[in-house]
């Protein structure tokens, strides 16, 4: 099923995980062994990531198709520019399309490790908002749902927060009818943010994207590759635990299922958690937001605005 069509039609929030492509046999175990875990919870879509300059490109439409074939979990392939030929693109589109596979996630993606500066690559595209387009111009991919990014701290490489706004709006004229945010931590910025899309004419649903904490060190290790902020609070809160592993945990959980709480109150369409391949934090955060049900408390004027054109 079409995500936008599973949003549209969902009378609760949308609950969703995003998994990557291990590298090896151990690490396929771990993944696997995650979701039959998590697809207990029922999910209503889960996401494959596709590495730098498509690194993980086999394991991505490999995974991606054993989902939906084995577990019968709708499944949302990630797809990049990056180190891609439109040829190629055509060709991972058919597997994709040949697979079931209804929903691709539109990226630009990052470049190689050890290139600073994204460069298109001959015969290929140059950005997601091209890439988003493309898709929904070819006959072959018409039907795919079509997904897209969006960075509520902004990207690092926009000039201004207005000129991230107005690409996100170029995404979406160019086809894609959701939006999955990067993570962050501070929902008082995300619902900033969110006002200033919507009133610059964006209206598709916006999901939210949610990192369960597990570690310290671990937290400045990926929001270092993904230049997410830490606020200095939840830094020095962190800190306080002094390195138990124990302890950092169940904070990461109380962290999440509380940010989550806000953004449901508040009326987002769901909550998209970049699971990281294990299971035990998302299955505890999830069963708290499913107990309290903060989607049926009262919303105020950014309800409208977190739920997006439905």
């Amino acid at each position: 099923m079409r995500i936008p069509d599973l949003l549209a039609a969902a009378d609760e929030p949308c609950f969703s995980f995003e998994f990557f492509p291990p590298k090896t046999s151990e690490g396929v175990e771990e993944l696997f062994a995650s979701v039959e875990d998590l697809g207990r919870l029922a999910p209503s879509f889960v996401s494959v990531t596709y590495g730098a300059a498509g690194s993980t490109r086999e394991g991505t439409v490999e995974v991606t198709t054993r989902l939906k074939r084995d577990y019968g979990i709708e499944t949302m392939a990630h797809l990049s520019v990056v180190g891609e030929t439109i040829e190629g693109l055509d060709a991972i589109l058919d597997r994709l399309d040949a697979a079931g596979i209804d929903n691709v996630l539109a990226l630009r993606g990052d470049p190689p490790r050890g290139e600073p500066d994204f460069q298109s690559p001959p015969g290929g595209l140059r950005s997601s908002a091209e890439l988003a387009a493309f898709i929904r111009g070819r006959e072959a991919s018409a039907r795919f749902g079509i997904g897209a990014s969006c960075h509520p701290e902004i990207h690092p490489e926009a000039a201004s927060a207005e000129a991230d706004i107005a690409f996100l709006r170029e995404k979406v004229d160019a086809g894609a009818e959701f939006l999955i945010s990067q993570l962050f931590f501070d929902n008082a910025v995300y619902f900033d943010w969110l006002e200033r899309v919507r009133d610059a004419g964006i209206e598709v649903p916006i999901i939210p994207g949610v990192l369960p904490i597990i570690s310290r060190a671990g937290l400045h290790r990926f929001c270092d590759v993904c230049q997410a902020r830490i606020p200095e609070r939840l830094d020095e809160q962190l800190a306080a635990l002094d390195g138990d592993p124990d302890a950092e945990r169940a904070f990461g959980i109380a962290y999440a299922s509380r940010q989550c709480e806000q953004l449901l109150a508040a009326g987002a369409p769901g909550i998209h958690f970049f699971v990281l391949n294990r299971a035990t934090s998302v299955k505890a955060i999830l069963g708290a937001i499913k107990a309290g049900r903060p989607w049926e408390r009262t919303g105020g004027e950014i309800t409208a605005a977190a739920r997006g054109a439905r």
